[in-house]
């Protein structure tokens, strides 16, 4: 199995103030060609937004957003004339398709909000713009990978345009989770919070890991933490 580690200091980063925003991939004014994303993974933002900052209404298209929230609250609202607010154990699918416009803002005028955006490509282009959330407690995800979202929203899980399986666990010390990746397939993983081990390798909070080829992983906690898993085709 051959692993590569991306390690959370050697992200990119644009700090605006209202926004500390760490990037794993090429985003915005960052550009790396070596980290232009994985498959189908175009983008991880791990984002702190200022009490009462936010994003102004905005415009994409042709993608698949997915907000995690860490802590703190996100208010989120769309051209589709949805809106609500995202909190921890929230996730959020909003497919931009032939396009849709939105913002999100911090729901707090004290507290900062920590979450997770990411961006998967569809597997075609020009569907309708939609939207989802669903919520998944922390005792679905202590000490077992919860499926949060899939191609065909199994399980509950969110419904992804795209051949990606995202899972998430809530791991203690010496809690162990197994995943395998099959033939064909690949793999990220993502360090929300915490420190693990993967495969023996040890990651802090921030890290990733890209898989790029078959077989077992084994994720051991080695303090409390948060880990999303990314089985996606090739």
């Amino acid at each position: 199995m051959t692993l590569t580690v991306r390690k959370s200091e050697e992200r990119g980063r644009a700090n605006f103030g209202w926004l500390d925003s760490k990037h794993s991939f090429s985003f915005g004014h960052y550009h790396d060609p070596r980290h232009m994303g994985f498959g189908p993974l175009r983008v991880i933002n791990d984002d702190r937004v200022a009490p009462g900052g936010g994003f102004p209404t905005h415009p994409h298209s042709d993608m698949e957003i997915i907000s995690y929230v860490l802590d703190g609250a996100l208010e989120h609202k769309d051209s589709l004339g949805t809106g609500s607010v995202i909190r921890p154990g929230d996730v959020q699918r909003m497919s931009a398709g032939t396009g849709v416009r939105h913002s999100e803002f911090n729901a707090s005028k004290t507290e900062p909000v920590h979450f997770l955006q990411i961006w998967i490509i569809p597997e075609k282009k020009g569907i309708e713009p939609g939207y989802e959330q669903k919520a998944f407690s922390d005792a679905e995800k202590r000490g077992r990978l919860r499926l949060i979202g899939s191609r065909d929203g199994r399980e509950g899980s969110v419904t992804i345009h795209q051949d990606v399986d995202l899972y998430a666990t809530l791991l203690g010390k010496g809690d162990v989770v197994d995943h395998a990746i099959a033939p064909g397939r690949g793999g990220w993983v993502q360090v929300a919070r915490g420190s693990v081990s993967l495969n023996g390798e040890t990651l802090g909070e921030g890290d990733g890991v890209a898989v790029s080829t078959s077989g077992p992983l084994r994720i051991e906690g080695r303090s409390d933490a948060e880990v999303l898993l990314f089985d996606m085709g090739a």
